[in-house]
């Protein structure tokens, strides 16, 4: 499946989940994650709160979505000193992180 473009789905639950501290990851993310190489699809943003549904997780609050063209661009990226940097500079406030990756 190496050939197939891999999805990074990233949800963050903050223990800071002021809008405040909701916009600085997303300022965070967009200045670290984006334009790696490899990337075919970026987009970060807010949980939107009016999506209420039994079905909808309510328990995050920033959504990351990045598609690799394959396994070794997000292998790559995993590695790359920016996202390490990512990581460093963020993770305080990081409650919980929850990471869907999937080949599409």
């Amino acid at each position: 499946m190496s050939d197939k473009q891999v999805a990074h789905m990233v949800f963050f639950t903050l223990t800071d989940a002021s809008d405040d501290a909701v916009s600085h990851l997303i300022d965070a993310c967009n200045n670290y994650l984006t334009d790696h190489d490899g990337t075919v699809y970026y987009s970060v943003g807010a949980r939107g709160a009016e999506f209420t549904r039994e079905v909808n997780n309510q328990t995050y609050h920033v959504g990351l979505h990045v598609v690799f063209e394959d396994k070794a661009a997000h292998d790559q990226y995993q590695t790359h000193p920016r996202h390490l940097q990512f990581i460093a500079e963020n993770k305080d406030n990081w409650a919980s992180v929850d990471i869907y990756d999937t080949y599409v």
